[in-house]
């Protein structure tokens, strides 16, 4: 059986999801990646309430749809960023609370942790997010920056994650990081450092994106071979690059998605750069049996008709891998 086609709801989440649930039937999806903002799931709420869990399935069911995780990516920005006034308007009150930095960053690591039993409460094994980053800021490295900088970085990260991977490990949930820039991980080589800084914590795996990989150079499908035990989730996200006029590059120029001048947006599944066979090639041979979840974006695109044709193309250009050799036949022996 072919994986299943799931949306991711983060950028659904000004509907209710007595709303998106059928919407999503009909357009093709086969469950929800629920995002713990907007109605789609109160970390808190769930641990409170063995209702809240049933009702959410309840619904989900009622639709014909499934849940295959759950996403905290708003909350586990806040957990080694270096906090300002940006990231009020994406946290809970309770993690926000007086602002204070370092407070902030504690609370949502405790909302991290919780959100593993969270999942484990509401029977999804996988916990998709971010986890922000201390040394994001220097990644262009001037003033000089030594590696011990950065290394310090690294060691922020693993300081702060670990117990939270704790955590997740005493659940039986897996955290999977979406490599991402403003990430402690952005590229292969960055992730290879952050799994380092854990100590290899087998809790701590990816959200594979290819779109956020692509435009910066990025082999996307190396990310698969290179990490083939740490895939935990998939993100289905195009993008294009080197479309602009020539006067924003890669770092975005502070335009808003959508301008016609950058160098890159994304764009629909299927209408942009990213070559999603030779993807589903690399986890079929990685053999990820994980959905295929859209996260959809495309600024210049009605989100009903993108999405409704994202979950037809990833449904079309899926396949099972063979259980056989091609040319097995051939033998007489």
């Amino acid at each position: 059986m072919a994986r299943p086609v799931t949306l991711f709801t983060g950028q659904w989440a000004d509907l209710p999801l007595r709303e998106l649930a059928p919407l999503a039937k009909r357009m093709g999806y086969d469950g929800l990646e629920l995002a713990c903002w907007g109605d789609h799931f109160n970390v808190q709420e769930a641990l409170a309430s063995d209702a809240y869990c049933r009702d959410k399935w309840a619904l989900l069911k009622q639709h014909g749809l499934t849940s295959l995780a759950i996403g905290n990516h708003l909350v586990g920005q806040a957990v080694c960023d270096l906090i300002d006034a940006r990231h009020k308007s994406i946290l809970p009150a309770h993690v926000w609370g007086d602002g204070e930095p370092e407070g902030v960053r504690q609370r949502a690591a405790k909302e991290l942790a919780d959100t593993a039993r969270a999942a484990a409460k509401f029977g999804v094994k996988t916990v998709t997010g971010f986890t922000g980053s201390s040394i994001w800021h220097a990644t262009y490295a001037f003033p000089p920056t030594t590696q011990e900088y950065w290394d310090a970085g690294f060691a922020d990260f693993g300081r702060r994650f670990t117990p939270i991977l704790g955590t997740f490990g005493q659940h039986d949930i897996n955290f999977a990081l979406e490599v991402h820039p403003t990430e402690i991980a952005f590229d292969i080589a960055s992730t290879q450092r952050a799994i380092d800084a854990v100590k290899g914590h087998r809790r701590f795996g990816f959200n594979f994106d290819p779109s956020h990989l692509a435009y910066q150079g990025v082999d996307y499908v190396k990310f698969i071979r290179t990490f083939p035990d740490r895939i935990y989730n998939a993100h289905m996200k195009d993008v294009w690059w080197g479309k602009g006029d020539g006067t924003v590059g890669v770092f975005g120029g502070h335009t808003s998605f959508g301008d016609a001048r950058r160098y890159w947006d994304f764009r629909s599944v299927g209408r942009g750069m990213v070559d999603f066979e030779a993807i589903v090639v690399a986890l079929n041979d990685i053999r990820y049996t994980g959905p295929l979840s859209v996260e959809w974006e495309d600024s210049r695109m009605d989100r009903v008709h993108g999405a409704t044709e994202s979950a037809a193309f990833c449904r079309r250009l899926d396949f099972e891998p063979s259980a056989r050799a091609f040319d097995a036949s051939f033998d007489r022996e």
